[in-house]
């Protein structure tokens, strides 16, 4: 659908970026995300190497004013299906005059081009992380043609009263170091093998997501070496933009993981605790992380064993798009499969974010934990 009379929209550019970071903080006033994004952050995310932002990214004008903006982002590696990221935001003033369902709709469209122009023979799924406390959005994203996938938990807790300093046999828990910025790469693709949306991380991407990062701090992140290789990491984040709204640091635990082969070990709540430890001690206020409550090691209920608690819900939305090509039998059945696999959703669901979670059980806390969200407009919750 067209945009509203007297609106025009243009592909992004540099100049825009301190419009637009304008435009998020005056929507995160009402939506309440708990993200606060600056100009130095949505160059990053969106000037990415594979990132196109003259054909992935719009700004919706409204004369001189940047009224909306809307992303189409796909990182290039995957796993089981080419992941497609749209993400945008409508100034609150703005929102109710049809702006949204026009920018979705150019998302939906160029994100297919996307599908078709790189990876056609690969089955492609367009996604939306969608905020709880964004008015109107489900609704959105129905009428589109999305259906919820998954559901995300933001935890946060205070750096006081922290666990115990924890010790495993043979492993020593030490700042990350530049040196082994190669082995945590292939050690977090280890760990998210089976996890849901996780890809296999390629240097370029790995260093436009993770650790080349402006946010990014290797003295509060950690890593478990034992001999001589990467078991298990946590990797830490701190937002100037977050700083800058709040008045206090947060750490922000973007990866969290430990190989297959090291699990069982006590190494999660080890590595977690001497972040935790190493963030205290810099005078950071809070430490944060997101988990997705279908994670395959049920890294929630260790986390709660670790002090964090559930602040915030956001969903997942999905379209899924078949390779093409295929016959439209074939089509039709992966399409019930997908539908047959996709977790149901039924009222109630996802819980209100009242703390600790029921089905978190003491026989539950000690699952190997694996967690990976590039707190990115544009990419999800990518692992």
């Amino acid at each position: 659908m067209p945009f509203p009379a007297g609106l025009t929209d243009r592909p992004l550019t540099r100049d825009d970026l301190p419009a637009v970071a304008a435009l998020y903080a005056a929507a995160e006033q009402v939506d309440d995300t708990g993200e606060h994004h600056d100009a130095h952050d949505l160059a990053e995310y969106w000037f990415a190497p594979y990132v196109e932002a003259e054909h992935d990214v719009r700004v919706v004008l409204d004369g001189a004013d940047v009224g909306a903006v809307g992303a189409t982002v796909a990182p290039p590696t995957f796993r089981d299906a080419y992941a497609v990221h749209l993400d945008g935001r409508v100034h609150p003033a703005r929102r109710g005059d049809g702006i949204g369902r026009a920018l979705l709709d150019w998302q939906v469209d160029r994100g297919r081009a996307i599908h078709a122009a790189r990876h056609p023979e690969a089955p492609g799924r367009l996604t939306v992380l969608a905020q709880a406390t964004i008015a109107g959005q489900e609704g959105l994203l129905r009428r589109a043609g999305f259906a919820p996938a998954r559901w995300f938990q933001q935890m946060s807790r205070p750096l006081t009263g922290l666990p115990e300093p924890r010790t495993v046999e043979g492993v020593q828990l030490v700042p990350f170091e530049w040196a082994r910025d190669e082995q945590v790469r292939h050690a977090h693709n280890a760990a998210f093998t089976e996890h849901y949306g996780s890809s296999e991380r390629d240097r370029t991407s790995w260093e436009a997501m993770f650790t080349g990062q402006r946010a990014f701090r290797p003295d509060l992140s950690v890593l478990a070496v034992g001999d001589g290789d990467v078991l298990g990491y946590v990797l830490a984040y701190v937002h100037d933009a977050d700083t800058a709204a709040t008045g206090e640091v947060d750490a922000y635990y973007g990866q969290i993981g430990v190989v297959p082969a090291a699990r069982g070990r006590g190494l999660s709540k080890a590595v977690i605790a001497a972040a935790l430890a190493a963030a205290s001690a810099a005078g950071c206020a809070s430490a944060s992380l997101e988990v997705d409550t279908d994670n395959v090691s049920d890294a929630q209920c260790l986390y709660e064993a670790m002090g964090f608690r559930v602040r915030r819900t956001q969903v997942s939305w999905s379209v899924q798009l078949a390779p093409q090509g295929w016959p439209t039998s074939r089509v039709r059945a992966w399409s019930l499969w997908i539908s047959s696999h996709r977790r149901g959703w039924t009222p109630g669901w996802p819980p209100a974010p009242t703390g600790r979670s029921s089905r978190c059980t003491p026989t539950t806390t000690s699952a190997p934990s694996s967690t990976s969200s590039s707190r990115r407009p544009g990419c999800g919750r990518a692992g």
